[in-house]
């Protein structure tokens, strides 16, 4: 476990399409927002996978991940994550041996075991409506590591199949999960594992300690490393951060309710009169988040990094406006003393 004052901070990014914008822009802005926390100190740079959700233009991680590398030289990037249970292991190979052979030690695998998106999307990623639980997961997941090892027990049906490029160009593999499912998995595989705490607050203390309880250290990892990924809005003063919230809060009521859109501005959501029920659903996540001035989010961060003993924190800020998640983002580093890179990412 890292000491709380010295845990490295990460981002997650879900290319968010903001009222008034299109998803080329939101890609645009991810490439942006890489090339800035890269400078910041930032460790790694995630993007999220999902799918049939107007105001998230992540719906290809590997895609994305090959422009965000291309577009930095130092810090990590990855997906938090792929949904295994979208893909066929053997492409997901493939994809992740691509990255990792054009951008050799940057690349990680945060792997997700929910679709990531409805269920009627779900079959249509798939073309089938079978198989729709998670269910399939432990044998994909043991694929997918047999396709970039070459060890496929003998006999196996797949192996003769040679993942090129893939096999012998293993990224970082994380598990990621919200519930005690893939922190149990990721223990007993000893392998990293990453929380989603932003939206799922009541499992993150029992999955850490299951994660930790069922760690078996492995040739990839010695001992439990954990990352806990939590909103975070950072401005110069405190009215202004709960200003910038409001959005967040109206997407995430509208999401429950079935009827995802494009990320509204902070007026739409100061003038939205939200229902009792409504209310009840964003405090379920809203209360995780750490929202305030430089001084209250550098306390709060560290309240919770001792809280958890995470190893790492991944912060994952949902504002409109690109600049303010830019300027978010800076101050955080700023608070929590990151130690800057040079500015040496300035490809185009």
């Amino acid at each position: 476990m890292t000491d709380a004052t010295d845990s490295p901070l990460s981002v997650l990014d879900l290319a968010i399409v903001a009222e008034g914008s299109e998803p080329a822009d939101a890609l645009r802005n991810s490439v942006e927002l890489a090339r800035h926390v890269e400078r910041l100190g930032y460790t790694r740079h995630w993007v999220a996978e999902h799918h049939n959700m107007p105001g998230i233009a992540s719906a290809a991680p590997a895609v994305l991940i090959a422009e965000l590398a291309a577009a930095t030289s130092e810090i990590r990037v990855g997906s938090g994550g792929v949904m295994l249970p979208n893909h066929a292991p053997l492409v997901v190979a493939e994809q992740f041996g691509t990255l990792v052979g054009l951008h050799p030690g940057r690349i990680d695998l945060g792997i997700g075991r929910a679709p990531g998106t409805d269920p009627v999307t779900a079959a249509a990623l798939r073309r089938t409506a079978d198989g729709l639980s998670a269910d399939d997961f432990p044998q994909e997941l043991g694929e997918l590591f047999a396709f970039f090892d070459g060890e496929f027990p003998e006999g196996h049906p797949y192996g003769r199949i040679t993942a090129v490029p893939g096999q012998g160009s293993r990224p970082q593999i994380w598990l990621l999960g919200s519930s005690d499912y893939s922190a149990q998995a990721a223990g007993m595989l000893g392998l990293p594992f990453s929380f989603a705490h932003h939206f799922s607050p009541r499992n993150t203390m029992p999955a850490l300690e299951t994660y930790r309880n069922s760690f078996r250290a492995s040739e990839h990892l010695d001992e439990p490393y954990a990352m806990v990924a939590l909103g975070v809005i950072c401005a110069e003063d405190e009215e202004r951060a709960r200003w910038l919230a409001g959005p967040a809060r109206l997407s995430f009521a509208r999401l429950r309710q079935g009827r995802p859109t494009r990320f509204p501005t902070p007026e739409e959501a100061a003038a939205h009169d939200f229902t009792a029920q409504e209310e009840a659903t964003v405090k379920t996540v809203s209360g995780s988040a750490v929202i305030g001035d430089p001084d209250r989010v550098r306390e709060g961060l560290l309240e919770f990094a001792a809280r958890t003993k995470a190893d790492e924190l991944m912060l994952t800020t949902m504002v409109h406006a690109h600049e303010d998640r830019l300027r978010s983002y800076e101050l955080v580093a700023e608070a929590m003393e990151l130690a800057p890179r040079a500015d040496h990412a300035e490809l185009t």
